[in-house]
C-alpha cells in the first residue's frame, strides 16, 4: 500500500512538472508577437535645402535645413514586422567641426523632436533648425559680425568653413534605443 502511495505521488509530481513546463511554452509562445523580430535600422535617407553659404549678419541667429527624411528599415527584410518596430523620434544633435584651419567651434546643438518613423517607412522633418542663437552669438561665428570686425580672430579670414554633423535619436515601441548614422555637410559663414 505504501509502495502504491509512493508511485501515485511520483506520478502526481511528474504531471505537475509537465504542466508547469507546458504552461511556460504557452506563455513564451504568446509573447512572440510582442517582440520586435530582430530590430530596425534608422537612417537619414535624404535631405534637401542645405545652405551652402550663410551671411551671419543677416541670418536672424538661426540656420535651417529645408527637409530631412528619416527612414526606419527592418534589419531582417524577410522577417515578420510589427508596430513595435515603429520608432518614436525623441531628439537630434548637431556637432560642429572646422573644415578650415581654425580650431574654435560652436557648442553642440541638441533639441527634442517628436514624430514616428513607421517600420519600413519614413518620417519627414521640415525646416529643421541646425544652428541656433547660442552658436551664432558665440565664437567663432560672432567674430564675423560687423561690430566685431567681420573676420575670424583666430585665422584672420573673412570666411569660416564649418562641418555640421547631424544624428537623430529614437526608441522603438518595444523599448530599443536607435539612432541614425551621422550625416555631415559643410557650410561657409561670411560676414
Amino acid at each position: 500500500m505504501a509502495a502504491m502511495r509512493g508511485f501515485r505521488m511520483k506520478r502526481l509530481i511528474t504531471l505537475a512538472i509537465l504542466s508547469v513546463v507546458a504552461l511556460g511554452f504557452v506563455a513564451c509562445e504568446g509573447r512572440t508577437d510582442r517582440t520586435d523580430s530582430g530590430g530596425v535600422l534608422l537612417s537619414i535617407s535624404d535631405f534637401d535645402g542645405l545652405p551652402i553659404r550663410v551671411n551671419v549678419n543677416s541670418s536672424n541667429a538661426l540656420l535651417q535645413v529645408g527637409e530631412f527624411v528619416v527612414q526606419n528599415v527592418a534589419k531582417n527584410p524577410t522577417g515578420v514586422v510589427s508596430d513595435l518596430m515603429n520608432v518614436e523620434l525623441r531628439s537630434f544633435e548637431v556637432v560642429y567641426s572646422r573644415a578650415d584651419r581654425g580650431t574654435r567651434k560652436p557648442n553642440t546643438y541638441t533639441k527634442g523632436i517628436f514624430g514616428v518613423a513607421p517600420v519600413n517607412g519614413t518620417f519627414t522633418v521640415e525646416n529643421l533648425d541646425v544652428m541656433g542663437a547660442e552658436q551664432f552669438l558665440n565664437e567663432p561665428l560672432s567674430d564675423l559680425f560687423f561690430e566685431n570686425g567681420g573676420f575670424d580672430k583666430e585665422t584672420g579670414s573673412q570666411v569660416i568653413s564649418m562641418n555640421l554633423t547631424i544624428r537623430f535619436f529614437g526608441r522603438t515601441l518595444s523599448g530599443d534605443a536607435v539612432q541614425t548614422a551621422p550625416a555631415t555637410f559643410t557650410v561657409e559663414f561670411l560676414p
